[in-house]
């Protein structure tokens, strides 16, 4: 209880320290190399990734039944 002097406040806590720098490529040589490495993935996957069939088409027969109501 004060009935005439504010509070003492208590001391801030210390500033944290900022971390540190992250590491950067040793080398323009490594760092296009890298960048090769990932446009020959990239490059990979291409077309025949969007291709969700085969040549004979689809293998399983087609849903033609009707839902009802409540899955009943």
């Amino acid at each position: 209880m004060c009935f005439f002097s504010s509070p003492s406040t208590p001391a801030p806590p210390p500033v944290p320290t900022p971390p540190p720098d992250p590491p950067q490529m040793a080398d323009k040589a490594v760092s296009d190399a890298a960048n090769g490495v990932r446009a020959k993935a990239a490059a990979a996957q291409g077309y025949g990734s969007t291709i969700l069939t085969g040549g004979q088409g689809l293998s399983t027969p087609a849903s033609t039944t009707q839902k009802t109501l409540l899955g009943a």
